[in-house]
This record gives C-alpha cells, sequence and structure tokens, in this order.
C-alpha cells in the first residue's frame, strides 16, 4: 500500500466518524434532549450495567481521565443520581450505583436512545437494516477491546405496562412450572394493585429486570410496619435465569430497605420453589415458622423467612 492509499483511507475514516457523531446527535448540547453530555449519558449507561462498580473500575472501562470521572460522578452524587456504599468484601473499596432517581433518568435515556434508533431504522428496508447492523458488527470487531465486563441486564424503576406484565407472567410461569391455577394469579393481581393504590416511593420499591429492551424478572419490596419491609413476588423468566438476576434483586431489596430505615424483612414463600429459597438462604434469611395450606389446587407448605438488617 501506498502511502497515498493510506492517507485517502484514513480521511475516509475521519469522515465516517464526523458523519456519524453528527447522525446520532453527539453535537447536541445535550444528549437526546436530555440534560447530559455524551460523556456523562455513557458514565450512567455503564453504572446501570454493573451490580456494582468503583471509580477506578469504571474509569479503566471507559477510558477516562481520573479527575474528570471524578467531578461527574461528584455531579451525579450531589443530583440524587449515585449511591456510595463499602465493599462487604473489601471496606477499602467504595462501590457506586444508581440510586432510583438515577435509574429513572437512565430508563427515559435507554427509552430515548431505542426510539430515536427505531425511527432511523424504519427509513430503512429490512435488507438495508441487515447490512448496516453487519457493518457495524465488522467495525466492531476490529476495532472493539474485546468483550465487555458488564452484566447483560439492567434493572429499573416499573413504568406503565410493568404491572400488567408482572401479573401475566407470574400466571403463566406458576402454572407452567408448578401446576398452579388462576387463584394465584389472582392474588398477584391483588398485590399489584394494592402496591400501586399505595405506594410510597420514599418507602417501597419495584424493580424491572430488563434484558435486550424485555423484561425477564421482577421484585417488589413494600411497608408491612414502620419498622419491618415485605419483599414480594421475585420473578426470573426461565431463559434468563443463570445470570444472577435473581440475587440482584434480592440484593437491590436489602440495600434499599437498610437506606429507608426498616430494621428486618420479611417474606412469605412456599416449599416448593426451590431457586428462591436458595436465593433467600445465600442473602441471610432464616425460616422462622412453617405452615400447611391448600392453596391453588394444590397442597403446600408455606414458609416465612426473615431477615434482621
Amino acid at each position: 500500500m501506498t502511502s497515498a492509499e493510506f492517507d485517502q483511507r484514513v480521511e475516509a475514516v475521519r469522515r465516517f466518524s464526523r458523519f456519524y457523531t453528527r447522525q446520532i446527535g453527539v453535537l447536541q448540547e445535550g444528549l437526546l434532549r436530555s440534560p447530559f453530555s455524551l460523556t456523562e449519558a455513557r458514565v450512567v449507561y455503564e453504572l446501570a450495567h454493573h451490580e456494582g462498580t468503583t471509580a477506578t473500575e469504571l474509569g479503566e472501562e471507559l477510558g477516562l481521565d481520573a479527575g474528570y470521572l471524578s467531578r461527574i460522578l461528584r455531579g451525579f452524587h450531589k443530583r440524587g443520581l449515585l449511591a456510595k456504599e463499602r465493599s462487604q468484601d473489601d471496606g477499602r473499596q467504595t462501590l457506586l450505583c444508581l440510586t432510583r432517581q438515577g435509574q429513572e433518568a437512565f430508563a427515559k435515556l435507554n427509552a430515548a436512545s431505542r426510539d430515536e434508533i427505531g425511527a432511523m431504522l424504519a427509513e430503512l428496508s429490512e435488507e438495508e437494516q441487515g447490512s448496516l447492523v453487519d457493518a457495524m458488527h465488522t467495525i466492531e470487531k476490529l476495532l472493539g477491546p474485546g468483550p465487555e465486563h458488564r452484566v447483560p441486564y439492567i434493572l429499573r424503576p416499573h413504568q406503565p405496562g410493568d404491572m400488567g406484565w408482572v401479573v401475566q407472567r407470574h400466571g403463566v410461569l406458576y402454572a407452567q412450572e408448578y401446576g398452579w391455577d388462576e387463584r394465584f394469579e389472582a392474588l398477584v393481581a391483588e398485590i399489584v394493585a394494592d402496591f400501586i393504590q399505595r405506594y410510597d416511593p420514599r418507602r417501597e420499591r419495584c424493580w424491572i429486570a430488563e434484558k435486550d429492551g424485555e423484561n425477564v424478572g421482577s421484585v417488589f419490596l413494600v411497608k408491612k410496619t414502620k419498622t419491618v419491609a415485605k419483599l414480594r413476588l421475585l420473578l426470573v423468566e426461565p431463559k434468563a435465569r443463570n445470570l444472577g438476576i435473581g440475587s440482584r434483586l434480592v440484593d437491590e431489596c436489602v440495600r434499599f430497605a437498610r437506606l429507608a430505615g426498616y430494621r428486618k424483612i420479611s417474606l412469605w414463600t412456599n416449599d416448593v420453589l426451590h431457586a428462591a429459597r436458595r436465593i433467600y438462604e445465600k442473602t441471610g434469611f432464616t425460616v422462622v415458622d412453617r405452615e400447611a395450606h391448600h392453596s391453588f389446587g394444590h397442597d403446600l407448605v408455606g414458609e416465612t423467612w426473615e431477615l434482621k438488617l
């Protein structure tokens, strides 16, 4: 290859870079009409895709100057988007994670990005869409640093439509996996309706796990008394199991309960739900009561579990 040919390729890459930054709106003051710059939005995205990370790990993954990243994180913390907590494995490390407000901000960014890209793709034929995606895969493969070290899902607050999904998927999955009848789905509907009607965002939360734009898990933490919270409706779709989603959903409940000032979390389950029981036991919950009952068309053994905070 001659020097002139190489220079032409350099210019072609630069031209594409200018075109693409304009195409995706990077040059606008706020990305996707949000209050975030491109770099800030990228930091929010990374935080949403980590169970817990340090500023050092975040800086290395994004290739950001430590001082610049520190200013962004301080700004997020002042705006109530970022929470910090000591690592249980290493007390010298501070783990970063999004608050509910941060999760809501990410959810808006994520939805706006999906809508904008969807509108762009809608202008192309299916064949053209395939060619575009293949070309992007090629660029990513040739220039990418290798596999990314993030969880392949996000946790976000509930949005319109999520409650119906929670009821429907509980009804379907528990019928398929345990043979429970429609009375269980009715119970879930009652729990969900009560959550929405009495929702106190300061002391109650719903987390939805989302993978590739699709809901794959849920959990609720609700107020039982002033000092006791109740964990409810833990669910993970079969195709998303073995990714640690269930454990992380429960961990989020515990973390939030501590921040909200609860002294204990209780939950009710049944002894046939082995996967969920393993998660509760691993988290530190213990069984405090067992009682046989006939519900949902089956003879079951109900269990009450508690975790002191």
